[in-house]
């Protein structure tokens, strides 16, 4: 039997907050190169914390795309520096942060069409292409009153998640101004145009594709479409009414939305003669960091996944959509026809990092001892750590409570360190139980995202869900999920499903069991958990 000189390769992107990874497996799902590119240290010149600048008024957030674009620069030099082989790369797709919004000046398609091999990308956009150098990005929340304006024109906060799979959210492309809130005049979101008139607008994952393929190019449906409040869920066409409130003629900017296995065409003619790859290498949809990471860890109907990153996600795969005015239902990235739902909460591994060198001198072995040296339920303390404005609950600020419901200042770095991670993951279980996630026995917890390394972690994860914790063996299931994408998409349109293709892929680890004595204690701490909560919020919003 012969053996392909050349067997293909797949590669899958991830446009993450504070770095850019790849991945490439080959034809039988192994992962045979890994590579990054962290923004704060490798890109120091853009002066960005945790990939992003906060504004002055805490609630504009924003990343330099030129970052973005450096960052890709680097990447594929330094994989050509490594001997990657990029003319054996069949196919590829991508992610990127979800809710992350890119502003064109009408026109770059053509420059994009005819960029010079010689030079960098990053220089060649710096000029003429962009109408922002600095875009919102998805923990922005300066645009409340674009909400209030997009809400009152459907019918209502439940009206929009009906129609669209969530409330409006700051985050959602349809609330991001096209610039910080902050230097916009309060008028309402009609009269504000999200689109400038000489300006196109892409979704961040999708604003790679305009890059790689510098063409006109559709909306992907399971993310950039379902996380913008502009898609329709179930006919996963644009909703018109939700155009109309947006920005005019705004649909002939966004294209037709497409199946998440389109494969829109072959890769720029910029990529092969600079870094030799094939011509005919297909680029597949990019879709949102979430939707890419279920892909990645092969989740089935029944399953629950926690994403522990920059922020925190609890999703699952459901078949028909129950939208609340909490939680966000997308379009499903590998059975289109189907959904899944998804939690998101801000206030992630940044405040994790935060903890970790406040309470632990910066050592990740000494927040791991701190854990182990405190019991479950921390003698009954419990904390709110939303050091940014939180999406669930919009609540922000450090509130700590003691064992007997009384207000507390402190505690000691030790029990800190467990309040923080005890109150974190009970935040993830209350609000997936209110939006009708099942935690029973034989439901499995899949973890993923830079926290999921860490078992300590894990056994909280594991004791607050009372079930069992697994991981998959790279901690980028994002990038996993793009590169098994592109695979999929080359047979896809034959009829093989996802699963079929991914099959042979490893199964996930078993991490960590819950402690006997989880239930119980963690069954009434949720409940205390809820009330205090109620308090907070109350005290925020009389």
């Amino acid at each position: 039997m012969s053996i392909e000189p050349n067997p293909p390769v797949f590669l899958g992107f991830d446009f993450s907050t504070q770095q850019l990874k790849v991945v490439a497996i080959d034809e039988n799902l192994a992962v045979i190169h890994q590579n990054n590119v962290q923004f704060d240290s490798e890109l120091p010149e853009f002066s960005t914390r945790g990939g992003v600048h906060v504004h002055a008024d805490g609630l504009t957030v924003t990343s330099p795309v030129l970052m973005w674009v450096k960052a890709l620069d680097l990447l594929l030099d330094r994989m050509k520096r490594a001997g990657f082989d990029f003319s054996r790369v069949r196919a590829l797709s991508g992610a990127g942060q979800q809710h992350g919004s890119v502003y064109w000046k009408t026109g770059a398609a053509q420059t994009l069409k005819n960029l010079d091999p010689e030079q960098n990308l990053h220089q060649l956009l710096q000029v003429c292409v962009l109408s922002l150098l600095n875009s919102p990005v998805w923990m922005d929340s300066s645009s409340s009153q674009q909400c209030n304006v997009l809400q009152t024109a459907v019918g209502g906060a439940l009206r929009l998640a009906e129609i669209t799979g969530s409330r409006a959210y700051e985050v959602c492309l349809s609330s991001c101004p096209p610039v910080p809130l902050s230097s916009c005049p309060p008028v309402p979101l009609s009269s504000c145009p999200l689109v400038l008139v000489s300006t196109s607008e892409s979704c961040q994952q999708n604003f790679h594709l305009w890059v790689i393929i510098p063409l006109n190019l559709p909306v992907d449906s399971c993310c950039a479409g379902s996380g913008m409040n502009l898609l329709d869920i179930r006919s996963r066409a644009w909703s018109q009414i939700c155009l109309d409130a947006t920005a005019p003629h705004l649909d002939r900017l966004l294209g037709e939305p497409q199946p998440s296995t389109s494969v829109l065409g072959r890769i720029s003619a910029y990529f092969v003669h600079r870094y030799g790859f094939s011509k005919s290498c297909s680029v597949v949809t990019f879709t949102g960091d979430n939707p890419a990471s279920l892909a990645g860890m092969r989740l089935q109907p029944g399953d629950v996944a926690v994403s522990l990153g920059t922020s925190d996600t609890v999703f699952t795969w459901i078949q028909q959509p129950c939208p609340a005015t909490e939680g966000h239902v997308f379009c499903n990235p590998i059975k289109w026809q189907e959904y899944m739902a998804l939690l998101c909460f801000k206030n992630g591994s940044l405040t994790r990092e935060r903890i970790r060198d406040e309470c632990a001198g910066g050592s990740w072995e000494r927040f791991s001892d701190a854990l182990r040296a405190t019991p479950l339920g921390n003698h009954g303390n419990i904390g709110f750590y939303f050091d940014s404005m939180e999406i669930t609950p919009p609540a922000v600020g450090v509130h700590l409570f003691g064992t007997d419901d009384t207000q507390v200042t402190s505690l000691s770095p030790q029990m800190e360190v467990r309040a923080l991670v005890e109150g974190q993951f009970l935040s993830r279980r209350l609000y997936a139980e209110r939006l009708g996630y099942s935690i029973i026995p034989g439901t499995c917890v899949l973890a993923t995202g830079g926290a999921s390394s860490n078992r300590d972690i894990l056994q909280v994860l594991s004791d607050v869900f009372n079930a069992p914790v697994y991981t998959i063996d790279v901690s980028n299931s994002t990038c996993l999920g793009s590169a098994y994408r592109a695979l999929h998409s080359l047979v896809a349109e034959s009829g093989v499903s996802f699963a079929d293709v991914v099959k042979h892929a490893q199964e996930p680890h078993l991490a960590v069991t819950p402690d006997p004595r989880a239930q119980q204690v963690y069954d009434h701490m949720l409940k205390r958990y809820a009330r205090l909560e109620d308090r907070v919020l109350q005290k925020m919003h009389p």
